[in-house]
């Protein structure tokens, strides 16, 4: 073979070699991100992920934007990690969890499953009911910690993984002080979930805080971790056995 194409040859045996090696590496690290991803948020390919849906404080049955685009996030994660998806109504649902995994969207005041939740599990939280002129209005408490809400410049969102007696998945219950904190807390946990993994005691079983800042001016985009009150919040309930 004449020198000439054999290294042309050789040439182009490189290339697809080291094409295949960067696409399978690349095929590793996205294989690698989904697992991660398919065990902090405990979602199993294959098994349906539950949606909860919260509904309009004020206009029961109707959901605002915001908490529509919180749904999507769900959903468009669950569809990732290959889960296929089904929405409720918190009147609707009325079971365990089982074996799937349960996103519940919303406050107490507005998701009656999410207070359900919350009083059976995180006996350390609360929050004050709504109340326009009142304040410390819609205020979630960790233990003797308060976070009160200034409306359109900083705002909270409660964010809890357990998995309750019975059930061999989790439930993430997100309830945010208003509907952007809502989808601001699910965007922040798809984006942020590698990084809350290496700073939470357990990504089994978790409760933090999440704050929203500058809404009046960013939106849903400037979310940060607040405060991880696992202790608090779980404080008098002893996980299963």
């Amino acid at each position: 073979m004449p020198a000439v194409l054999l290294n042309f040859v050789i040439g182009l045996a490189t290339s697809i070699i080291s094409g295949g090696s960067v696409w399978l590496w690349q095929h590793g690290k996205n294989v690698r991100i989904l697992r991660r991803k398919s065990v902090f948020f405990g979602l199993k390919p294959g098994t349906t992920c539950l949606i909860v849906m919260t509904s309009r404080y004020d206009k029961p049955g109707t959901s605002s934007h915001d908490d529509v685009q919180a749904l999507v996030e769900v959903g468009a994660l669950a569809a990732e990690v290959g889960c296929p998806v089904s929405v409720w109504s918190p009147e609707e649902l009325r079971e365990s969890n089982g074996n799937r995994t349960e996103f519940c969207i919303g406050g107490p005041y507005s998701n009656s499953r999410a207070r359900g939740h919350l009083s059976s599990y995180l006996p350390g939280v609360s929050f004050r009911p709504y109340g326009s002129s009142r304040r410390g209005s819609i205020a979630i408490a960790a233990g003797r910690v308060r976070f009160l809400q200034d409306p359109g410049n900083k705002e909270y969102a409660l964010v809890a993984k357990f998995t309750p007696d019975g059930s061999s998945a989790p439930v993430i219950l997100i309830c945010g002080q208003t509907a952007v904190t809502n989808r601001a807390a699910i965007n922040f946990l798809k984006r942020e979930y590698r990084e809350l993994a290496k700073v939470i005691e357990s990504i089994d079983r978790f409760c933090i805080v999440i704050r929203v800042a500058a809404i009046n001016t960013y939106g849903y985009h400037a979310a940060s971790l607040e405060r991880d009150v696992s202790a608090a919040a779980f404080a008098a309930h002893s996980p299963k056995r």
